[in-house]
């Protein structure tokens, strides 16, 4: 998942780029309202955190902007003031959600995750498809109750496809949704951790959890059970 940081605290911003990276996100940073607003624009974010008192572009404003250009990913805002119409007028500019500084790096990593579950149609930490099941809080996979030992990225990749099951999404959108900014998008490395996954998850090829479509893409094709909700 691919998230972006509108912060102008360099501390801050760093901290925040350090911690999400570390969690396995891709993560890109911009310092005023302005560069954040370029960012957004130029790239499919699948989460923006965004400070209420930035610079050039205020968050408030930001946000707006976002949500009038039609960008839908889930916004969750920083914001130093505890004033609840503070809150509601961020709420009201099209965030999803808000933290109010100081904040725990824990309940920052819990609501980014809830946030990008319910973006995708998820309401439980839990994913289950037939015999697979993700648990996106302890970034684990089991199949038939059994664990997988995957590599970080190789879980990116499992958790990106599975969130956008049914759906074929091309390498370049793989790419850009889980690696940041300067990855090499002219690497192999996508179909590498696909070819990985598949021996893993399928060794036998009973299962074909992961298509490919030649000059398309790739596709998810395990059925969400009804732990997953709507």
């Amino acid at each position: 998942m691919r998230l972006l940081i509108v912060e102008d605290d360099s501390a801050l911003r760093t901290e925040l780029v350090r911690q999400l990276s570390v969690e396995g996100y891709a993560v890109d940073g911009a310092s005023d309202g302005r560069d954040g607003l370029f960012m957004a624009s130029e790239y499919d974010y699948d989460l923006a955190i965004i400070d209420l008192g930035l610079p050039e572009i205020d968050g408030l404003s930001l946000i707006a902007q976002l949500r009038a250009n039609g960008r839908d990913a889930p916004v969750l805002v920083l914001t130093a003031r505890d004033a609840w119409q503070d809150k509601v007028k961020g709420l009201e500019a099209g965030a999803d959600d808000y933290l109010t500084k100081p904040f725990h790096p824990e309940e920052l990593r819990a609501r980014v995750q809830a946030l990008l579950r319910r973006a995708h149609g998820a309401a439980q930490n839990r994913l289950a498809f037939g015999p697979l099941s993700i648990d996106t809080d302890a970034k684990t996979v089991a199949l038939e109750e059994r664990p997988i030992e995957l590599t970080s990225y190789e879980y990116n990749t499992l958790l990106y496809l599975a969130l956008n099951a049914g759906k074929t999404l091309s390498k370049t959108e793989l790419t850009e949704h889980l690696y940041a900014q300067d990855y090499d998008r002219d690497s192999n490395v996508i179909e590498v951790f696909i070819g990985r996954l598949r021996k893993k998850l399928d060794p036998d090829g009973s299962l074909t959890p992961i298509s490919t479509l030649r000059g398309l893409g790739y596709r998810f094709n395990l059925t969400p059970n009804s732990s997953r909700e709507p």
